[in-house]
């Protein structure tokens, strides 16, 4: 690996075990065995770097939410209530390996004001995650989707992967799961549906 790659790969590893705030660039550089010069000419900044790798952490995460239908199909048909139930159960059961990725997120919001930059580059970030689940529910390829539905269905499904995270990382024993999750959306369209 040359420098680029290797100061990318030690800030996930600091990222993962110290966390935004407390990483400081000699942190990273000793890490990666690399230099403090080389951070700025490959990222910009330490924040920058950060993102990124943050980004590449994330990234892992949503692959293990895919839940590997590819080919083979899932077991449910795109966009029924049995396929958004398989979706969050293959999430949540994501939840206990990917824990310090969440912890990642929780801190950039607590911390956000500490965090300018960090913050600013992550929203730009955010329309990526909400067209990366889109396709989990729907069945449609991520570059076949309409900003419209990146803009509504994204954004819901983001909504509650993020509620649901945190109700996980807080008190995963009363957490809600896919099948709560699932119930409450039916009574939801029952409800909207009745008239």
């Amino acid at each position: 690996m040359g420098h680029r790659e290797d100061l990318l790969e030690g800030a996930k590893r600091c990222l993962l075990g110290q966390g935004f705030v407390r990483t400081t660039a000699r942190d990273i550089v000793k890490e990666s065995g690399t230099n403090l010069a080389s951070i700025g000419y490959h990222y910009g900044s330490k924040d920058a770097l950060l993102v990124q790798a943050y980004i590449s952490l994330l990234q892992g995460l949503g692959d293990t939410f895919d839940p590997g239908w590819g080919e083979a199909g899932a077991a449910s048909p795109p966009g029924s209530l049995e396929r958004f139930q398989e979706v969050w159960a293959t999430i949540i059961r994501s939840v206990p390996e990917a824990r310090a990725i969440w912890m990642l997120s929780l801190e950039v919001v607590v911390h956000a004001d500490r965090l300018q930059e960090v913050r600013k580059l992550l929203a730009e970030a955010q329309e990526q995650g909400r067209s990366g689940l889109v396709p989990l529910f729907s069945g449609v390829p991520e570059a076949e989707l309409d900003k419209e539905t990146v803009d509504t269905e994204g954004r819901f499904y983001v909504t509650l992967l993020n509620g649901l995270m945190v109700q996980w990382l807080f008190d995963p024993d009363t957490a809600t799961d896919a099948e709560q999750l699932t119930e409450g959306l039916r009574r939801v369209i029952e409800g909207a549906t009745k008239g």
